[in-house]
């Protein structure tokens, strides 16, 4: 997902579980069951799960489970794109391998009673079982070979399926339970099995539950009334929630829903709110997956707050993120707008700090080119953290003169590469001063500064560090459009085409095409080309080192990224990520 300033790495190291397990829980309810996706129409009681998850869950991912039509070809195409496989998501039948089961057929033991919707929740994230690794196998079309996600010492939640013939249904979920020696039991008269571990299973109001018993417990409350008899304990009548699935995008094959852990304190919280914080700065948030025929859509809505500790957040809305990606040099193969960081940089820096140590690794040194994952980034971020220090001292002589910024890079190979972080300045004074304040910071910290001369600055230091094996050079200048902006670059070429670009993305054919990919009049503040980058990450040796490389058959199956956010109306706002798939 430097030493400078305190990271919170442990917040970070116990991040890694629920993030994997978000994403997992949003690959379930993609796929999880649709080994079968290629059968008819198995009617159903066409029930939203969300009606029987309690309203206390910290994360709850539902889904299409048995798509007709045209949106039963896009799930596969987009599904098959990614995977190279004729049925991509087979293997993640194995959610449903409860212990003691023998291995499932989905046609034989699953078809005959499955309707058309699925969703799992979580009601606490103290430990993710063994859900993340049994999807990522699946994912990655390799044997599955995990323990049952809910299982002793595992997930707390449960699979919630909606049945299209309750006896069958029932049959099955005997069978599961009799291999697993469960007992029969009831909680407030609603009958289920048990085992003496806490794996249950029961049919209740047509719906198919297996998970923990806690998480059986919070369905039988949900349906049957938790604290009133209304049953407006489950989660399909929160507030929140019914306001952000009131929004979501027509054609979704599934959606993954958060709320800040905060308001239900769980065990794993601290976690889960570092991970929301990241996304969209702790607020309520829905993300759906929107398939296409070449292309596949993530919106992650989210409802607005005027609270300063939630504003920001990496997934924003905020205007002024595109016109910060519109003013950076138009041949970026990489560009990011970001608005507002004097308010936010605090806040982002170790957002994109956590984010960087989920996925960064300890991967091998790169011998040809004497670069590793973690050394590039951790360089490239040390002057972030100093310029967005939580302190007063730094808040005075660095981000109260920032207004928007950007990042960009351009340029397929080591030799040809310009990146940099571009940030403008409100108060050309204090930014000049803020130069040499950060050198002296970097100095401190080890780094080597010394004085560097680069046309159309008003001050100028390059710096060299052991994380970072390139010259990181920081310049103050009037840039083309009159706006005096704060570089941070590598090299001087790079300050110079951030200075003095010879076009802008805002003319640029690139942008255009974001745009179209975007739709809805969103205009990106986003933009990524895969090609280029793999091309880049080879040439230095990067493919091959841990984690990149388990990502690399999905990034060549991907040609680009592009994001950009706007305001649906009332509370709520969307950022929407559009991929280009081969």
């Amino acid at each position: 997902m430097p030493s400078l300033a305190p990271l919170k790495e442990p917040r970070w190291r116990a991040a890694r579980t629920p993030l994997r397990l978000a994403a997992a829980a949003l690959a379930l309810a993609c796929g999880g069951l649709l080994g079968g996706c290629g059968s008819s129409n198995p009617g159903g009681t066409s029930a939203d799960p969300a009606n029987a998850v309690p309203a206390s869950a910290v994360l709850y991912a539902g889904a299409t489970v048995r798509p007709t039509g045209t949106l039963k070809a896009q799930a596969l195409a987009v599904g098959g794109a990614l995977t190279h496989q004729a049925d991509p998501y087979l293997r993640l039948l194995g959610a449903l391998q409860t212990p003691g089961s023998a291995t499932l057929d989905f046609t034989r033991d699953v078809a005959p009673w499955l309707g058309p919707h699925a969703g799992v929740f979580l009601t606490s994230l103290r430990s993710s079982g063994a859900l993340p690794t049994l999807l990522e196998h699946g994912l990655l079309g390799s044997a599955s070979g995990g323990a049952f996600p809910f299982g002793p010492g595992g997930a707390e939640g449960a699979l919630v399926l909606d049945t299209s013939n309750a006896a069958k249904a029932r049959s099955f979920l005997h069978t599961q339970a009799a291999h697993a020696g469960a007992h029969p039991t009831s909680y407030r008269g609603v009958s289920y099995e048990a085992t003496a571990s806490g794996v249950s299973f029961g049919l209740v109001d047509r719906f198919a539950v297996i998970g923990s018993e806690t998480g059986m417990h919070g369905v039988i409350e949900a349906t049957h009334g938790g604290s009133s008899s209304s049953g407006d304990d489950a989660l399909a009548h929160a507030a929140g929630y019914a306001k952000l699935a009131a929004a979501a995008p027509a054609g979704a094959l599934a959606h993954l829903y958060t709320k800040p852990a905060g308001s239900t304190p769980v065990a794993g919280g601290e976690a889960l709110s570092g991970i929301l914080q990241a996304l969209s700065a702790g607020r309520e948030a829905n993300v759906s997956l929107v398939p296409a025929l070449g292309s596949a859509a993530l919106d992650a809505d989210t409802l607005a707050s005027t609270a300063a500790s939630q504003a920001g957040g990496l997934l924003s809305a905020d205007p002024e993120d595109a016109q910060a990606f519109d003013e950076l040099p138009g041949e970026s193969w990489l560009a990011i707008g970001l608005g507002h960081v004097g308010a936010t940089l605090s806040h982002d820096v170790q957002d994109i700090q956590g984010l960087v140590s989920l996925g960064a690794g300890s991967g091998p040194t790169a011998p040809a080119a004497g670069l590793s994952v973690g050394s590039l980034l951790q360089g490239l971020l040390a002057p972030l953290q100093v310029l967005g220090a939580n302190s007063p001292q730094a808040k005075r002589a660095f981000t109260s003169w920032m207004g928007s910024a950007g990042v960009y890079a351009s340029g397929a190979s080591l030799l040809e590469l310009h990146a940099a972080v571009v940030i403008t300045s409100k108060d050309p004074a204090l930014s000049h001063a803020a130069v040499a304040a950060l050198a002296d910071q970097l100095r401190r910290s080890g780094a080597s500064v010394s004085p560097a001369s680069i046309p159309g600055t008003d001050a100028a230091v390059g710096v060299r560090s052991s994380a970072l094996p390139l010259v990181l050079d920081i310049a103050n200048g009037r840039a083309s459009d009159g706006q005096t902006k704060f570089v941070l670059g590598l090299g001087e070429a790079s300050v110079t085409s951030a200075l003095h670009p010879t076009s802008t993305l805002a003319g640029a054919g690139s942008r255009s095409a974001a745009a179209a990919s975007l739709g809805e009049g969103i205009q990106p503040s986003l933009m990524v080309s895969f090609p280029t980058l793999l091309s880049l990450l080879e040439g230095v040796g990067l493919l091959e080192q841990p984690p990149i490389s388990q990502f690399v058959p999905y990034l060549r199956a991907a040609t680009t990224l592009a994001g950009g956010g706007h305001q649906l109306g009332g509370e709520v706002q969307r950022f929407r990520l559009a991929v280009g798939l081969r």
